[in-house]
């Protein structure tokens, strides 16, 4: 069993960068450059994780077309061991994105519903692990009673929440480690000390280029952004945030050197075009 099990989304994704993102109105632009590559925000943190020397398995769900086995070629060929279901399309992504890190993600296709009995494999590899990462999707919403039943700690990522939204509140109800950006809270440390006051051990806000906000039991913490020389791409920064405090924190960390340990890791991905370094050699 791995000592680090993700469970949620890996696609496929055309990447289109722009000057700007599109205004809302019928016009005409031009790409400054396009490409195609791994997507998926669990397939970012086992990537990241994978970096880092941790024990890692990935369990998501491909398409038996010819972008699962684009997906699937790839995570191999950078070291990361699956747990694969396979049914109906791979999950793919046409993102839009801006300079200043903007961007608009359109779904081009999302995988079917499991069958019966698709997810057992997956409730039977959590009992071994030391921390189980559930991402935003259907399938992982379907593990999170399973995964409470473990006593494993529980570590998710609820990206641009807004504080409100329905999807969202089991993942935050079960987590024992909660991580999101800023993008869509008007006041993040006011959310972070309700998940911590509502359970969670440690709550994380990630604010870009100001580097990242926690809360803990003992109150506030914040760490600078990582200096980076020249900032290729910002897919899989949040990742590889997330990534990298869970391994500090598997190694004894507490948490104000684990957002360090964060923070170094996010800008690995941030020098790539990719979600991560690993893939440069293979895509």
């Amino acid at each position: 069993m791995a000592e680090v099990l993700v469970v949620g989304p890996a696609s496929w994704n055309h990447i289109v960068d722009l000057d700007a993102l599109p205004e809302p109105r019928p016009h005409m632009t031009f790409a400054r450059g396009d490409y195609s590559t791994v997507g998926g925000t669990s397939a970012g943190k086992a990537l990241h994780l994978v970096d880092l020397g941790r024990d890692v398995e990935l369990a998501t769900v491909l398409g038996t077309d010819n972008a699962g086995h684009r997906v699937e070629s790839a995570l191999r060929a950078a070291g990361i061991p699956l747990l694969l279901e396979r049914t109906g399309p791979t999950e793919r992504h046409l993102n839009l994105m801006a300079p200043d890190g903007g961007r608009v993600s359109v779904y081009l296709s999302v995988p079917d519903e499991p069958a019966p009995g698709a997810l057992d494999a997956v409730v039977t590899a959590m009992s071994g692990a030391r921390a189980l990462v559930l991402d935003l999707s259907p399938r992982a919403a379907r593990l999170i009673e399973p995964a409470r039943g473990t006593g494993v700690p529980i570590w998710t990522d609820l990206h641009d929440y807004d504080g409100v939204a329905e999807f969202h509140a089991p993942f935050l109800a079960a987590a024992d480690y909660v991580f999101c950006n800023a993008d869509r809270l008007a006041d993040p440390l006011e959310l972070l000390r309700s998940v911590v006051a509502h359970g969670a051990k440690v709550a994380v806000c990630t604010l870009g280029a100001d580097g990242a906000v926690a809360v803990d039991a003992d109150g506030e913490l914040r760490v600078a952004a990582e200096p980076v020389g020249a900032v290729v791409d910002v897919n899989g920064a949040g990742d590889g945030f997330l990534a990298g405090f869970l391994a500090a924190t598997l190694d004894g960390a507490g948490p104000r050197a684990a957002l360090r340990a964060g923070a170094q890791q996010a800008a690995r991905a941030l020098v790539s075009r990719h979600l991560s370094p690993l893939l440069d050699p293979v895509l």
